[in-house]
This record gives structure tokens, sequence and C-alpha cells, in this order.
């Protein structure tokens, strides 16, 4: 925990040069989470005066802002940001015309088994009413 409140109030980049497009996408995820946050704060705020309403979620953006920069710089997840690009750099990726072929199959293959799952359902349906028709008419039967 010191090691990472340190991190928080350091100015220098670790491993600068290496992962830049893991670590940009990550603090531009984590940007976009506090700036949801702090805007969905500020609506929460609506009926409190200007300088609360406004004051406190924009403190908070750009505490928030800073943290994310300076956690992609935190030497124990900057490495680990870093092997991800590594892998992500030796993974075959597929062909535009491979891609849609499998994603097509894939597309298939959900609507078949939504047909199945619908067909299976039907059944069931239909026996469960053939139950309670049954026990209708066995319970006529024996009064």
């Amino acid at each position: 925990m010191a090691a990472l409140l340190q991190t928080l109030f350091t100015f220098d980049f670790y491993k600068r040069t290496q992962g830049k497009l893991v670590r940009q996408v990550t603090f531009a995820s984590l940007a976009i989470i506090v700036v949801l946050g702090c805007w969905a704060l500020k609506q929460s705020l609506i009926e409190e005066e200007r300088a609360l309403q406004f004051g406190l979620p924009l403190a908070l953006l750009a505490a928030g802002i800073w943290a994310s920069f300076r956690i992609v710089h935190f030497p124990p997840f900057s490495d680990f940001l870093i092997s991800v690009e590594a892998e992500m750099n030796k993974v075959s990726w597929p062909r535009r015309g491979e891609l849609y072929r499998a994603s097509i199959v894939v597309m298939l293959v959900i609507f078949l088994m939504a047909g199945l799952l619908f067909g299976y359902d039907l059944l069931l349906k239909y026996i469960a009413s053939l139950w309670v028709t049954l026990g209708e008419f066995i319970a006529e039967w024996t009064s």
C-alpha cells in the first residue's frame, strides 16, 4: 500500500517506452469510469448549491484522472500491462474473410440453439398442460 501511495505522488514514468498501447487504453478506460462517476455525482447533487454541485465533482475528476494516470505507472501493474501487450503481439489474428466466416458460423449456431431451446420450451409446455389436464381428469373421476 505504501508503494502505491508513493507512486501516486511521484512524477516519473516507469518503463516509458514499453507497453504504451495497453497503458494508454487502460488509462482511457479508467478515465472514462472516473468521468462517468463524477457526472453521476453531479446529477445527484442537482439540488445542492452550485459550488458543491460543480466543485466536488470537478475536484474528484481531477484527482481521479491523476490517480488513473499514476496507476498505469505503478511498477507491478505496469509490468503486468507490458506483459499483456507482449502476449497480444504473439497472437495470430484471423484475416478478414476468416473472421467473417467464423462470425457467420457463431451467429448461425446461436440462432439454432435459440430455436432448439424454443422447441424444448414448447414441448415442455405441452407436456405440462397434458399433466394438468390429466390431473383434472383424475380429480373429476375420483370425486
